[in-house]
């Protein structure tokens, strides 16, 4: 078998475990198995370039390609172990954008290498030279979106710039003419390719990448997150036709294949157009200021949360990315545990949307050690509210808000959310007033069985707890002494 032979056999058998990995990844009982299998394909591929690589060129360049890899790892490794959950959408918009970076630099490499040094006829094929000149402009074009876009993303989710979308005048104007300028500028360079000609749609396709994920609101960046990862996936296909690597054409169309599906069954959570979601022309512009308050809220301390608990025969746990940054997953599934042995019936719903990346909630929870088959997703539980005693809003606040269904005219009218205000009662644990990251006020705040938890949420929920356990003692103390004058 030569070397190449079994490189092939490498790039099939990695293809199989990334396809593997994405199965893997489809259902938390199966999400490590899947990791495991995208590491085991990655670390595969990884090997069987630096083995191809060894047969054409010199040992110097080896050297420099493991010791490329080797730092990019020690970099991974470093951020992985440093990160936290909460970071993990900042950290995945910046991934994207190396990748689109990646893909730029290649399309650059391989106009410099094959074309500005007169040797592309030879090297490619006079009849496949127009389809190469294609492949280094869309190459470039997709990669420089997916990196802009992505720096703008990761800015947005890291509150280093105003979440608000951006609206310019004739927005979805300047998007079309940025995408027919493309398709002119691609015409001309398959005919007579010149630098002049990379360095135009270079530019132009920086600036729609960072114009696209500027006019998308905060609210709706979840579902930017999937639409960048799809975008990184054909950024990488596109560098896969350039360097002739199969495995990666293969991994980017993966990539970009579930990353579209992802981005298509959000934009159905939210009620949005998935056609708009693509040309990034659905963020809708928040209010300008803070919205006044629709009436009087009603606030309520720990102790009387956790009677209301203790009382209750089912209760439903709402989590949102405030959750996430108080790190109040662990006290929420020991107040869970905790409810479930005094015989309350306890359940999660999870908004396709909650936090600020596909399944962060799901992540989170499982990483708590909460049972899989009580977290359940929006479509399986809201027709549960109305017979459900006590909800917990742990966090949550635009995607329970039911300005959504009663207010045509609200920035998120016909989004769907989760129909909490229909329980007997509410409990919404905030820090403040204050509207959530889409910026439009909430009335579930005003309900009259609605009340404020105010404060750190793992805090508010670790004193449920105290509560909780002080509250079994005091009925377990009666309790032993009617025992002991039964026996006498």
């Amino acid at each position: 078998m030569t070397s190449m032979t079994a490189s092939h056999a490498a790039d099939l058998v990695a293809a199989l475990l990334f396809i593997l990995s994405l199965a893997g990844l489809s259902q938390h009982r199966t999400s490590r198995a899947g990791v495991v299998y995208g590491i085991a394909g990655m670390a595969l591929a990884l090997v069987a370039t630096v083995v191809v690589a060894a047969q054409s060129v010199t040992a110097g360049v080896v050297a420099l390609i493991v010791l490329a890899m080797a730092l990019g790892a020690a970099m991974g490794l470093w951020r992985a172990r440093r990160v936290e959950m909460t970071q993990m959408p900042e950290l995945i918009a910046v991934l994207h954008s190396f990748v689109g970076l990646a893909a730029v630099l290649v399309g650059w490499n391989s106009y410099l290498e094959v074309e500005s040094h007169g040797t592309a006829q030879t090297r490619i094929g006079a009849d496949l030279l127009g389809i190469h000149h294609a492949e280094v402009f869309i190459g470039i074009f997709i990669g420089a979106v997916t990196f802009t876009g992505s720096i703008v993303a990761f800015l947005k989710l890291s509150a280093r710039i105003n979440s608000r979308p951006l609206v310019l005048p004739g927005k979805n104007a300047l998007n079309l003419g940025a995408l027919g300028a493309f398709a002119v500028l691609t015409a001309w360079f398959t005919i007579s390719p010149n630098l002049a000609l990379m360095i135009a749609v270079t530019v132009l396709a920086l600036a729609l990448g960072w114009h696209l994920v500027a006019s998308i609101g905060g609210g709706d960046m979840p579902v930017v997150v999937s639409m960048l990862n799809s975008y990184s996936g054909w950024a990488a296909a596109a560098a896969g036709f350039l360097l002739d690597n199969n495995l990666l054409i293969v991994t980017g169309a993966l990539v970009g294949s579930s990353g579209a599906y992802l981005s298509y069954i959000m934009c159905k959570a939210m009620n949005r157009s998935f056609i708009s979601v693509i040309a990034g022309g659905f963020g809708i512009e928040a209010p300008t200021g803070r919205e006044e308050e629709q009436g009087e809220h009603r606030e309520v301390r720990a102790a009387e949360a956790a009677e209301m608990l203790a009382q209750a025969r089912s209760v439903i746990i709402t989590p949102g990315y405030g959750m996430a940054v108080a790190q109040a997953q662990h006290p929420v599934a020991e107040l869970t545990r905790q409810l479930r042995e005094r015989g309350v019936e306890v359940r999660f719903g999870v908004h396709p949307v909650a936090g600020r990346l596909p399944g962060h909630m799901n992540v989170l929870l499982a990483e708590a050690k909460v049972p899989y088959d009580i977290v359940l997703e929006m479509d399986e539980i809201n027709d549960d509210f109305a017979d459900t005693s006590v909800v917990l809003v742990i966090g949550a606040n635009d995607t329970v808000n039911p300005a959504a269904t009663e207010d045509p005219g609200s920035p998120i009218a016909g989004m769907p959310v989760l129909r909490v205000w229909e329980a007997e009662q509410v409990i919404v644990f905030k820090r403040s007033m204050a509207s959530g990251y889409a910026g439009v006020q909430n009335p579930l705040f005003f309900r009259e069985n609605s009340s404020m938890l105010f404060g750190d949420a793992k805090q508010s929920v670790e004193e449920i707890l105290h509560a909780l356990s002080t509250d079994s003692r005091r009925g377990a103390a009666p309790a032993a002494r009617q025992a002991t004058a039964a026996g006498h």
